[in-house]
């Protein structure tokens, strides 16, 4: 697998160097394979995703710029069950569809022995940049006083704990970061409804009525961000065995950012974790291959149909049990929390702190 990507990624270590590291900690290489080619009679893996845990010394060799990443030192490395102090993508090879799988990836290293630790980066093409941003990693960071503008950054709030869900991202002055975050106001609608009507009516001259179809008011947004600057929306309604995507749309000014691909992904992770498998979409026939990335498939049976002067087909994506799914049996706390929010405490939850009195029925406050 590591001499087939060296072949496409020039510059890549070989794997007598990735093997070495392995010994040393074998959570640095995580593989990736589509389901439908997997087995588990003969496993393999037709991509990976190649992490370095790095202790304090490893951290200021790397923003310094004296990491050797082609050849690292296992003394700069944390071993497996130590806590590491930061984590550098070492490398990632997913072409095609698998792009969608490394966000899973970094889903799996949010264990508590990792969820502290930031995650760096170097981008060395224009579309590795762009994917990076996609991530919502943001250019140049610091570290005790030594700038680096070399690295990109995915910060995880390691001084607070606050690991964040791709679809709970959006923090305001985070530069060019491509982040998202869940519709709960009406200034929030505003920017949906803004949005979906520069690109579906303003550039594919949806009529009102059909863009804006009485199906807002009962579903899920979610709002996609470029720094601070609302760029793109979803929308995700609710059925009783899945969930249907629907109504993705970015600004076209913003179109080349990748935003499109964060929307989905946070989209398909907070179905998830509401417990849902099974996702449903109608898509445009020439974006097919767009949704294919994310898993999505034309199903046995599949209806074509049209609306609003395009032409559609049935898709489905079937995805594994998020593994902190929210059903009954969950914490109750955490089932009333604001929505896209289960990962913190919420404002129900300080309410519980004051004493039971039970005004409206005793007739009094405390």
């Amino acid at each position: 697998m590591i001499e087939k990507a060296r072949r496409e990624l020039p510059g890549l270590t070989g794997a007598d160097v990735v093997h070495r590291v392995l010994s040393h900690n074998p959570d640095v290489l995580w593989a990736l394979a589509r389901r439908d080619r997997y087995s588990a009679a003969d496993p393999k893996g037709e991509g990976f995703v190649a992490l370095l845990p790095l202790n304090e010394a490893g951290l200021e060799q790397l923003v310094r710029g004296t990491f050797d990443a082609s050849n690292p030192d296992t003394s700069l490395l944390t071993t497996q069950s130590e806590k590491p102090a930061a984590i550098y993508v070492w490398a990632i090879h997913a072409l095609g569809t698998l792009a969608g799988a490394v966000p899973l990836v970094f889903e799996k290293i949010s264990s508590p022995l990792y969820q502290d630790a930031d995650l760096y980066a170097r981008a060395v093409t224009i579309d590795g940049h762009r994917f990076l941003e996609a991530l919502g990693f943001v250019q140049g960071t610091s570290w005790r006083g030594h700038a680096a503008p070399h690295l990109h950054v995915y910060k995880r709030s390691a001084e607070t704990g606050d690991v964040r869900p791709i679809y709970d991202s959006y923090r305001q002055g985070t530069g060019k970061a491509l982040t998202v975050s869940v519709a709960r106001s009406m200034e929030d609608l505003a920017r949906v409804i803004s949005i979906r009507s520069a690109v579906y009516i303003g550039e594919q001259t949806c009529p009102y009525d059909e863009e804006f179809d009485g199906n807002d008011l009962s579903a899920t947004h979610l709002v996609g961000y470029i720094g601070d600057e609302p760029a793109g929306c979803l929308r995700i309604r609710y059925f009783a065995d899945f969930a249907k995507v629907e109504r993705l749309a970015v600004r076209q000014e913003f179109r080349s950012s990748r935003l499109s691909f964060q929307l989905v992904r946070a989209a398909i992770d907070l179905c998830r974790v509401k417990g849902y498998r099974r996702l449903y979409g109608h898509a445009q026939k020439r974006l097919v291959p767009f949704w294919g990335r994310f898993g999505f498939k034309v199903f046995d049976g599949a209806q074509e149909l049209v609306f609003s002067d395009f032409d559609y087909v049935e898709m489905v994506l079937e995805t594994e049990r998020h593994p902190e799914a929210i059903s009954i049996g969950t914490d109750p706390y955490r089932i009333i929390r604001p929505e896209g929010r289960w990962h913190r405490p919420g404002v129900l939850e300080s309410s519980a702190q004051r004493a039971v009195t039970r005004p409206s029925v005793d007739g009094k406050a405390a």
